[in-house]
């Protein structure tokens, strides 16, 4: 007998319900997502009038979600309870309560803050700043007081769709990493790392005579030998036809993303993974040997973006079923007037704080480098873009690239602050970066100074 044609409408609408959770991208055409990188700024600049700020700024404005990298800790020193750490991210990055009120004036609306300086002050720096941000209702991820609350995505509202965030570290302080609760042992606050097992790639005669050091040594278990690898003082080798680092993720941290990521995307319209690592060092414009395939895996999981910040300078760009991946957008703002400054970078950099100066500290710092980074002082890290993507049809169709320039000339007190880039310095910015993009099958045109993927 055949069924009552209202029966058939109810088993079509009963079919359509979403009962596993859709990882569907959702948003409404035109929504757009401006991203740059690392914040890096300890007062309110939108307040200084530094000439060409404006124009930048306009570009973060009035868009359904703005992101940046917060790269700095935000308390006020006559008030904080905390220290700075004997583990630090390089620098004690440190900014007042004012820069709040700043980033929500230039238009941030989601932050990652989950980095190597999340923990310069300790947990007592991370809640100062998680507070600041709270206050200005600024949404962030990557940080908590265990690790289920820095895995978690956070939310933000916006007109064509609800976004979320998926914030994690692979360059951190060892201290500084995050775990749950185990039995009658408490959680411990910290930040959502990505831990990387880390190989030095060398000739295969190497290898050889590594072998040969390693059995020379006292208390060697023969047993654990692996004779594809060699390990000696810590240090893991493995032969390959280019000397350089290899990196392997490691698969719990993987799995736990992944699931966050899935979470994420359930409870939301669109869904942005980041992370912040400088492997295989600044002095790199490619990504790591593990980032590509592991940021396919990330938009295979529902990422509808995924952003790297940390290196500190522009590697290439790549677009993977419609989804931009940004493989550094390098720094946003420099302005690293970082005042106080703990004693052991004093010590570092051979200072005496009865004599010198925090500047002097920071100068040295920012000049000399580090032993497996460059110092500052190259123009490469004064130069950027502030992203665009603009989605229709839940897909990217057009991204655009302002380059700009964050005056690397300048005095130390005025450097650091964007302005867009020259006309000359555009082109070879945008050109610099047509190159790196290349081996990802990404095509930059340039019009009137402005990088544009279209898709």
């Amino acid at each position: 007998m055949d069924q009552p044609a209202e029966n058939n409408v109810f088993r079509q609408q009963a079919s359509d319900y979403d009962s596993v959770g859709s990882l569907a991208t959702n948003v409404a055409d035109g929504f757009t997502l401006v991203a740059v990188g690392d914040l890096i700024l300890s007062r309110a600049i939108t307040e200084n009038n530094s000439p060409g700020f404006g124009e930048v700024a306009e570009l973060l404005q009035g868009i359904d979600v703005t992101f940046g990298n917060l790269e700095t800790n935000i308390f006020d020193s006559r008030y904080f309870t905390g220290s700075p750490e004997a583990e630090y991210g390089g620098a004690y990055h440190v900014s007042l309560p004012v820069v709040g009120p700043a980033l929500k004036a230039m238009g941030f609306k989601l932050v990652s803050y989950a980095n190597n300086h999340t923990f310069d002050w300790g947990v007592e720096g991370m809640r100062a700043t998680s507070r600041a941000l709270d206050q200005n209702e600024i949404i962030y991820a990557g940080v908590g007081e265990n690790l289920s609350q820095t895995g978690a995505a956070r939310f933000v509202e916006s007109p064509r769709g609800r976004v979320a965030l998926v914030s994690f570290a692979t360059t951190f302080t060892p201290m500084s990493r995050a775990c749950n609760p185990a039995g009658e042992a408490p959680g411990r606050p910290g930040l959502n790392a990505l831990r990387l097992a880390r190989s030095v790639v060398v000739a295969p005669q190497m290898l050889i005579t590594l072998r040969e050091i390693r059995d020379s040594l006292p208390n060697y278990v023969r047993d654990l030998a692996d004779d594809n690898r060699v390990e000696v003082a810590g240090v893991t080798y493995k032969a390959g036809e280019k000397a350089g680092y290899s990196y392997e993720p490691h698969p719990g941290d993987v799995a736990q993303i992944l699931r966050n990521l899935r979470r994420g995307k359930q409870f939301s319209d669109f869904c942005i993974a980041t992370n912040h690592g400088h492997e295989p060092g600044n002095w790199s414009q490619e990504p790591a040997d593990y980032e590509r395939a592991f940021a396919h895996s990330l938009i295979d999981a529902g990422a509808d973006a995924y952003i790297v910040h940390g290196p500190h300078q522009l590697r290439g760009i790549e677009i993977y079923k419609g989804r931009p991946i940004f493989y550094s957008l390098g720094n946003f703002i420099m302005d690293d007037l970082r005042t106080p400054v703990g004693a052991d970078m004093f010590d570092a950099y051979g200072k005496d704080e009865r004599a010198d100066t925090d500047a002097e500290v920071t100068v040295a710092e920012m000049a000399s480098g580090y032993a497996t980074a460059p110092g500052f002082k190259d123009p490469l890290f004064y130069e950027s873009v502030v992203t665009s993507s603009r989605f229709e049809g839940n897909t990217l169709v057009e991204l655009k690239l302002h380059p700009i320039e964050l005056g690397h000339s300048k005095r130390f007190a005025n450097r650091g602050i964007p302005r867009l880039a020259p006309p000359a310095q555009a082109r070879s910015i945008l050109e610099r970066l047509q190159k790196l993009s290349t081996p990802f099958g990404t095509e930059i045109t340039i019009e009137k100074d402005v990088g544009i993927i279209r898709w």
